[in-house]
């Protein structure tokens, strides 16, 4: 795969007279702030982006003399317009030859470009949250004890782009994922279904998702991973970028990687001198859903619903979602306890929002009751009759999938060295947060290798083979409709 392929669908900020900027299809995006051209770079500040002595002379100004850097080799004076809070951080020293990225966020975004990055000669490392594992929302939660495994993010995956295409691939080969072939149905209140085609080949993990991406970064010998860290502090010093987690340095990295979004990634880039990628990142609208795992001793009552392994659910404000693990993980075991993951719609998810990190076990309680109802409803069994589930566990996924997108693969900053990507530039769906991912990795690649200048020509992305894929949330949380409108909400912590 060559990176002409990827930059000619990518966005890049550059330091120029704005063209006419992008105009995102849905009305309700908000337009970005920041121009989207195709040209190649010019200094943002009159001596900036040049080389690390500042003495180069700016051919806008000239040759008068370049302002003076601050101890942190940055301009310090910015272009940005006054009404953006900070300043832009504008790097002078020269490209490092041999540069290290940090990538805030391990999800799939931020494992891809991090693998990426290797197959372009970089290392990188990937700072991430996660207590018990990688992923992201490819998470899955194993009961060791029993043992009982949930997928209780995304579900399963689809393909629909070459270039994905070619890394699922190489999982098939090296069994890391097999393909599902599970039944799927539209389920209607009331327990009428109605079987969904077949129309693209479905993905999952061979021991549930979150395996596939400990397994793949496990084989990265330019990746170094960190976790469970929070970074909570960007700081420009002497030409890199230092991260810190309350007051615990983590070290300095040439360039920085934003893999993740809601209030944390807000409040990080705040206040860290990328006031553009921060403007774009706020313009981000993130649902919130409630996910209930139950485990049952017995087989659910759906043999007259056609024994599905998975069912959208329509007409149960409760429920949007419900789906197999046991069938879909172990389908040759039949006396296994039945494992099922259940999401909530969004507008449920908006009126019972509780801080995720701290739930109270009235809402638990609650939100378990109201969705094992909804499960009653959606099977059309009377209230009260669902056999109760010997194991259930609630979590809130504060910052579930975004309600609107610029579809676009990804963000960089050449004058900060920094860069945003993620499923929500394109859309929601693992295939979309991996080629924003690989995007975003060839752009960083490129700019070092060509020792901090650009490639001649990047779209502005209106019309690139990414626009096909945006939209599609079936790989994340398959009960949440395209386009609706919910509140920001918190970061997830897994």
């Amino acid at each position: 795969m060559t990176s002409t392929a990827l930059l000619s669908s990518s966005v890049v900020l550059q330091p120029i007279k704005p063209c006419k900027p992008f105009l995102p299809r849905n009305p309700r995006i908000p337009r970005p702030r920041f121009p989207l051209c195709s040209t190649e770079p010019k200094p943002l500040t009159k001596g900036g982006g040049g080389g690390g002595g500042g003495g180069r002379k700016s051919p806008v100004d000239g040759g008068r003399r370049s302002p003076r850097k601050g101890p942190h080799g940055t301009s310090r004076r910015s272009a940005i317009k006054k009404s953006f809070a900070q300043e832009q951080v504008v790097f002078t020293t020269p490209a490092a030859r041999d540069p290290v990225v940090a990538i805030i966020g391990g999800g799939v975004a931020g494992l891809v470009c991090a693998l990426t990055l290797e197959e372009r000669g970089i290392r990188s490392t990937v700072f991430d949250t996660g207590m018990h594992g990688l992923g992201g929302r490819m998470a899955t939660r194993i009961i060791d004890s029993k043992p009982f495994i949930f997928d209780h993010a995304a579900q399963f995956f689809t393909v629909s782009d070459l270039r994905f295409q070619k890394l699922v691939d190489r999982w098939l080969e090296k069994g890391l994922v097999r393909e599902w072939k599970g039944l799927l149905v539209e389920l209607e209140a009331g327990g009428q279904a109605s079987p969904l085609p077949y129309s693209a080949s479905r993905y999952v993990g061979m021991k549930g998702m979150r395996s596939l991406m400990d397994s793949i970064i496990s084989q990265s010998s330019m990746a170094n991973i960190v976790r469970p860290c929070w970074i909570s502090k960007l700081e420009p010093f002497n030409g890199t970028w230092r991260l810190t987690e309350r007051e615990k340095p983590h070290g300095q990295f040439d360039a920085v990687v934003i893999a993740h979004n809601g209030k944390c990634a807000n409040h990080l880039l705040s206040s860290s001198g990328l006031p553009q990628l921060t403007k774009q990142m706020k313009t981000l609208e993130l649902s919130s859903i409630w996910a209930l795992l139950a485990a049952f001793e017995d087989p659910l009552p759906i043999s007259q619903n056609r024994d599905f392994e998975g069912a959208f659910v329509k007409g149960v404000d409760s429920l949007s979602w419900m789906g197999n693990n046991t069938s879909k993980l172990s389908p040759l075991e039949s006396d296994l306890p039945q494992c099922w993951t259940f999401f909530s719609t969004a507008a449920y998810g908006k009126r019972n929002k509780v801080p995720q990190e701290n739930i109270p076990n009235a809402t638990a309680e609650k939100v378990k009751d109201d969705i094992l109802e909804g499960v009653e409803s959606a099977l059309g069994l009377s209230k009260g009759s669902l056999q109760k589930p010997f194991y259930t566990r609630v979590q809130l996924w504060g910052a579930a999938l975004p309600t609107n997108t610029p579809e676009i693969p990804c963000i960089f900053d050449p004058n900060g060295r920094a860069g945003i990507c993620g499923d929500w530039l394109l859309g929601s769906s693992v295939e979309a947060a991996a080629l924003s991912g690989m995007s975003l990795a060839h752009h960083m690649a490129d700019y070092f290798q060509s020792g901090g200048t650009q490639p001649d020509e990047f779209a502005i992305g209106l019309n690139n083979p990414f626009h096909a894929i945006a939209g599609h949330d079936i790989g994340q949380f398959p009960g949440l409709k395209s386009g609706e409108q919910v509140e920001p909400q918190a970061c997830t912590a897994l």
